[in-house]
């Protein structure tokens, strides 16, 4: 593995030198480089830094945070840095972090602090109750394509099938070994110590099998009626919306909202089911078949690969990623940010129809309309650049075609 430097380490870095002097919260889901990153600024700040970590079997309390505190000033002085990693794991944590910042403020005392965080729902939660006005965030996910192949020689193949956990990069030459470590250490940890220990959880079960089946149906719009029918003990529609969010604010999967123009669609509506990371999905064969092999498997990895992505890159630049559906004409995503729109088309092969694309730019006209793979930007492209690149781009649709009876979808 070669070591790199990530986009936000200079954001972090230029932060914690500025006069304002904000709250830096670094959050996004486990093992995607954040306490490295941390480490990188804090070493070459040339100041004083403290480093400590909440991730302990038994959560700490407030009390732990304010001894934290006091040894940072001790160690670092009252302009040094203080990191928190894994904060959502301290019990009254946003509360103690105001009122510690506060009374420093108070007293002219200018310690930095950064706070990191596995479970990015739980964070914002405490952000905005308490901290209001005291903080800046900073997201990380997965890794992307560039930044893949950079540290670890991926091809896009590799990229499409492993995705971008640089934990489990290592063992990609021992697929079952690769699926196993995913599975157990990336997916099990999040859920058990992310999801169901720092919320109340009712039905844990039925929780792990909503993962399960979000990875199963990745890229692929699936009703909460339809969920109920494949779920045990499944509850209520409400039940599972509310549990596709936690699995979204951990970072796993995310349920997609059908794009309406003005209109807020409600939460019930069916969503299209997206993973986070395309690593989730061939995690679950076990690493034993190679999904390339099967073109319409693939087509649908390719789909989710450019649908994580988009998640990805999107909420740094106030974009939105919906997806869209009218009878029989479906477009795969849709950006959003104010009046641009974009209509992204995902194609793995040289056959299937864009008529969907120009009946979208027909109901909202002045929206983009972008075909990705075949015949439009290459995958690679497209996953070495932001969302928000898209939302400019010139459209890139050819003329439609008749839909391929052999390949209906793609």
């Amino acid at each position: 593995m070669r070591t790199i430097i990530r986009a936000q380490y200079e954001r972090l870095r230029a932060r914690l030198g500025s006069p304002v002097g904000l709250i830096q919260v670094v959050a996004g889901p486990r093992q995607v480089g954040k306490t490295t990153l941390v480490r990188q600024v804090l070493e070459g700040l040339g100041r004083g830094c403290h480093f400590a970590t909440a991730d302990a079997p038994s959560p700490p309390d407030a009390r732990w945070l304010d001894q934290q505190w006091d040894l940072a000033v001790r160690l670092a002085g009252d302009d040094g840095v203080l990191a928190i990693d894994e904060v959502q794991k301290v019990r009254g944590w946003a509360e103690a972090v105001k009122a510690r910042w506060d009374e420093d403020r108070a007293h002219g005392r200018r310690l930095r602090v950064v706070l990191l965080g596995s479970s990015p729902l739980l964070v914002q939660r405490g952000l905005t109750e308490s901290l209001a006005g005291r903080f800046e965030v900073i997201r990380m996910a997965q890794w992307s394509w560039p930044e893949m192949r950079e540290a670890f020689d991926f091809t896009l193949d590799d990229y499409v099938r492993f995705g971008g956990y640089p934990g489990a990069a290592p063992l990609v030459t021992d697929p079952p070994r690769w699926a196993a470590y995913v599975r157990d250490a990336l997916v099990e940890t999040t859920l058990s110590r992310d999801v169901l220990l720092m919320t109340r959880v009712d039905k844990p079960a039925l929780l792990r099998q909503l993962f399960e089946l979000a990875c199963a149906y990745s890229s692929q719009e699936l009703s909460y009626n339809k969920m109920l029918g494949q779920l045990q003990d499944a509850g209520n529609t409400t039940t599972l919306a509310h549990y596709l969010e936690l699995l979204s604010g951990a970072g796993l999967v995310s349920g997609l909202r059908k794009h309406a123009g003005e209109i807020v669609r409600a939460r019930g509506s069916s969503p299209k089911l997206q993973v986070h990371d395309t690593g989730l999905v061939t995690s679950r064969l076990g690493g034993t078949t190679a999904p390339e092999r099967d073109p319409e498997q693939w087509g649908r990895l390719v789909e989710s690969a450019v649908g994580a992505h988009l998640l990805r890159t999107a909420p740094a630049d106030g974009v939105t990623v919906r997806w869209w559906r009218d009878g029989h004409d479906e477009v795969d995503f849709v950006l959003q940010r104010g009046p641009s729109v974009t209509a992204i088309e995902v194609k793995s092969a040289r056959t299937g129809s864009l008529e969907a694309l120009s009946r979208f730019q027909s109901r909202f006209p002045g929206a983009r309309a972008l075909v990705v793979g075949a015949e439009g930007v290459p995958l690679e492209t497209f996953l070495s650049q932001p969302a928000a690149t898209w939302l400019e781009a010139p459209s890139s649709s050819p003329t439609p075609r008749r839909r391929s009876a052999r390949n209906p979808r793609r």
